[in-house]
């Protein structure tokens, strides 16, 4: 019943998005979709160019505080992760959270070069580095479904339906994605303009950019949306059961802190949705270079930024600071409580997790 709500839900933007009037041929990225015709680099004093010009750099403020940001967030829990990562047994999740940590302090690297208006590039650097950072945000999804995947199976005590359920839900989401990114990549083409004394990287996509992007934020929303709907089912379900044993100290801590970083995690998904899909609006779509919109969409990456390389490593983390506590710890349990852990609940809070 979820899952065809989910759909329903969908498909219904979907046609929504691919049949209203087309007039947001710069929806997704407004300061980056110009293109001229010309196979020369564009240079230009025109003060035509101006409200251009101060969107990217507007954009480009945003850019640099999001980019440091995640890199401060970096370093405050470098200690955390030298201890709980590095020095511990290394697994799947070790891979996982490196792969996730270092792609996206390579992203927010790629976004800042790309953003900045005194960075000087050629044509084909500047469609180098688009794709890249493109690709990166793929790899970085992936990673995260992995996390999710591999978190809700171990909430659904190893449940091999669970995990085969979402799997094929999960691939059959971001190979269309995939298809969708690879779609846009081929259909687009960079140039370096100079603007009043300004470098600015501007991009012409061919075909239906909006509908292609929308899609794929709006295929990704089902399947976080799914996820929470299942963490939130089987935890409301487990503290019920807890009632009944003397065991909810350890095994509702641990549920508590799933669904702590798993909440958290899906409202700055929700925020990035909110802002990326409510964009599409004719209302706000209808001066792309304003203020308003400028700082509408810098909140917007703040919060995707906030999502993908923020809270995606600390539902790692969380978890192994948990297990990290839990066996320091050990030796303070009573007997009754690790036999109750052990018989009824099948959780588990190891590295793996």
């Amino acid at each position: 019943m979820l899952l065809r709500a989910s759909s329903l839900i969908a498909f219904t933007l979907i046609l929504w998005i691919r049949y209203r009037p087309s007039n947001l041929t710069l929806a997704i990225s407004p300061a980056r979709s110009l293109s001229s015709s010309n196979s020369m680099t564009l240079v230009s004093n025109d003060p035509s160019w101006w409200p251009f010009i101060n969107a990217n750099l507007i954009r480009s403020y945003f850019s640099v505080a999001a980019s440091v940001g995640v890199i401060y967030d970096w370093g405050l829990t470098f200690e955390q992760e030298v201890e709980l990562i590095w020095r511990q047994r290394w697994s799947s999740m070790t891979f996982l959270y490196l792969g996730m940590r270092y792609a996206g302090i390579g992203y927010v690297v790629i976004d800042m070069l790309f953003s900045v208006p005194t960075i000087s590039m050629t044509d084909a650097v500047s469609f180098i580095i688009y794709v890249a950072r493109d690709w990166t945000g793929e790899v970085v999804d992936v990673i995260l479904g992995a996390v999710m995947i591999t978190r809700l199976h171990a909430m659904y005590q190893r449940s091999r339906k669970v995990l085969i359920f979402l799997v094929v839900i999960f691939l059959a989401i971001r190979i269309a994605n995939a298809v969708m990114t690879a779609i846009i990549t081929v259909n687009s083409s960079a140039e370096e303009s100079v603007l009043s004394g300004t470098f600015q990287c501007t991009f012409d996509n061919v075909g239906d950019l909006v509908f292609l992007t929308s899609t794929t934020w709006i295929l990704a929303t089902v399947w976080e949306v799914l996820a929470l709907c299942l963490a939130v089912w089987i935890a409301v379900k487990h503290f019920r059961e807890l009632r009944r044993y003397s065991t909810s100290g350890i095994i509702g801590d641990c549920f508590t802190v799933l669904m702590q970083t798993h909440v958290s995690y899906f409202a700055s998904f929700l925020a990035t949705s909110c802002f990326e899909i409510g964009y599409f609006s004719p209302t706000l779509s209808e001066d792309e270079y304003s203020l308003n919109i400028q700082i509408y969409l810098g909140f917007a990456q703040m919060f995707m930024f906030a999502q993908m390389f923020v809270l995606g490593p600390r539902l790692i983390l969380g978890v192994r600071e948990y297990n990290a506590k839990l066996v320091a710890n050990f030796d303070t349990a009573t007997p009754m409580t690790s036999i109750a852990f052990q018989d009824h609940v099948d959780v588990s809070t190891s590295s793996s997790v």
